[in-house]
């Protein structure tokens, strides 16, 4: 196989995952664990998951419910279910709801492999690499941060599922929404961007929704809004966290009920739209303070996806400044111009806070002070802020140690929780988990 396959197995009985997961890393798989339901729908929105396993009888949430929940995110994720003898009937209801087979308990292992590797030969291949929606694009690299985001972004492009998408400012998060919705089956419909974030609270619900002539004063005509321009098609929130509370109350309305009703009419209209969300606040915290509508919060994040900052992908840097250069110097009628190593070496160490927004405009500008056709650090105007973290020839071990140091003293803190490691250090779920492996870091050693 081309690629290692995904498989996340789901039981309550911690001795069948050990099991399980022994058995399918040793045929060549990745193996994530999930002990209930709810667990198993967290990780889906971590990891590019290609196969679900996963027992019917469990507290909380059964297999079926997990099921019908995971078809709703990701309608075309295979799913096996491991079924005790008098469960059967469940097991053949499961797999007319959609399930793709069953194994009766005690099953045999190499039987679970041998499935598992015909249903994924059976499966649509899906492109190997993603090409940017424009040449404004996030620019894909491949660090294990943006390979493990491009295989996720294109199992949730194919549902209808809302989705928010998280960063900080300047990561991309609109170039990923542009993404998902050309990787779509929407995508040849609208695709229309709400800027909640400079567009003053009294103006955006006319925006959103629309209004009526004579509906207030200026109204001289109707005036569609932008949710009901993306029927068919997406709709992008971005910076959503900034709307007011009164138009969080309706725009959770409009995603529960899919109805609308312009500003001063009375009929309300059906839209067909899936709605896609980003910011760069916590709006988990929000909620928590009473700043952001939880309901709604739950509503926006079916599925996240995270764009990681620049300064944890710093491999891909050399690729899209190579990328971004190229791209100016074609669009402006330039002749082609070098960057030397020793200058991609030099971008590699910088802090980057405003990430590939801020990269972009600062070779934009080496591109116009430039001399010989070569692109030197001198070129690029950086302020002091951007002084190298490490002036030896050791500065790219230098921030990695670094990074490592702080991830471990974060892990002894939490006693090995990556989740709230991760909410100290600053940085996504995600982060903490391909980091741990990065550097080779076993949560269960900390937990003493």
């Amino acid at each position: 196989m081309s690629k290692q396959i995904r498989v996340l197995i789901v039981d309550d009985d911690l001795s069948i995952l050990e099991v399980l997961e022994a058995r399918l890393t040793a045929a060549g798989f990745k193996a994530h664990k999930a002990t209930n339901g709810s667990n198993a729908l967290e990780l889906l929105n971590i990891f590019p998951i290609d196969i679900l396993v996963s027992d019917i009888k469990m507290p909380e949430m059964s297999g079926l419910e997990l099921l019908d929940k995971t078809r709703t995110i990701f309608p075309q994720l295979p799913v096996i279910f491991l079924t005790a003898y008098g469960t059967i009937p469940d097991a053949v209801d499961a797999v007319k709801a959609g399930a793709v087979d069953y194994l009766t308990k005690p099953f045999d292992g190499k039987e679970l492999v041998w499935k598992i590797e015909q249903i994924i030969a059976t499966l649509p291949q899906q492109p190997a690499v993603l090409q940017p929606a424009d040449e404004k694009g996030i620019f894909w690299g491949n660090s294990v941060a943006m390979t493990d985001l491009k295989e996720l972004l294109i199992k949730v492009a194919a549902s209808n599922a809302n989705v928010l998408i998280l960063g900080e400012s300047g990561v991309g998060k609109e170039s990923v929404a542009r993404m998902l919705h050309s990787c779509s089956p929407r995508k040849d419909k609208p695709y229309i961007v709400v800027d909640c974030g400079s567009t003053p609270p009294g103006i955006l619900e006319s925006e959103l929704f629309g209004h009526v002539k004579g509906s207030f004063t200026h109204a001289i005509q109707d005036k569609k809004g932008l949710i009901e321009a993306a029927h068919g098609g997406t709709l992008f929130l971005d910076e959503v966290g900034n709307i007011s509370q009164e138009m969080q109350s309706r725009l959770l309305r409009f995603l529960e009920e899919r109805t609308i009703r312009q500003v001063g009419a009375i009929k309300e209209k059906e839209i067909d739209c899936r709605v896609i969300s980003a910011t760069n606040a916590d709006l988990r915290a929000d909620a928590e303070e009473g700043k952001f509508r939880l309901d709604l919060y739950y509503r926006l994040k079916v599925v996240t996806l995270v764009v990681p900052p620049l300064r944890e992908r710093r491999e891909d840097i050399p690729e899209l400044a190579r990328f971004l250069v190229d791209t100016y110097t074609r669009n402006n009628n330039l002749p082609s111009l070098e960057l030397p190593q020793r200058t991609l070496d030099w971008l590699q160490t910088l802090t980057w806070q405003g990430n590939v927004r801020e990269l972009k405009n600062a070779l934009e500008t080496g591109i116009i002070l430039c001399r010989d056709r070569r692109i030197l650090p001198e070129d690029l105007q950086l302020d002091d802020e951007h002084i190298p973290m490490a002036e030896s020839s050791d500065a790219n071990f230098s921030i990695e140690q670094s990074e490592k140091e702080a991830i471990i003293r974060a892990l002894k803190q939490t006693k090995g929780v990556k989740k709230d490691a991760a909410e100290l250090l600053g940085i996504s779920r995600r982060a903490i988990q391909y980091k741990s492996k990065k550097y080779n870091l076993d949560a269960s050693q900390f937990k003493d």
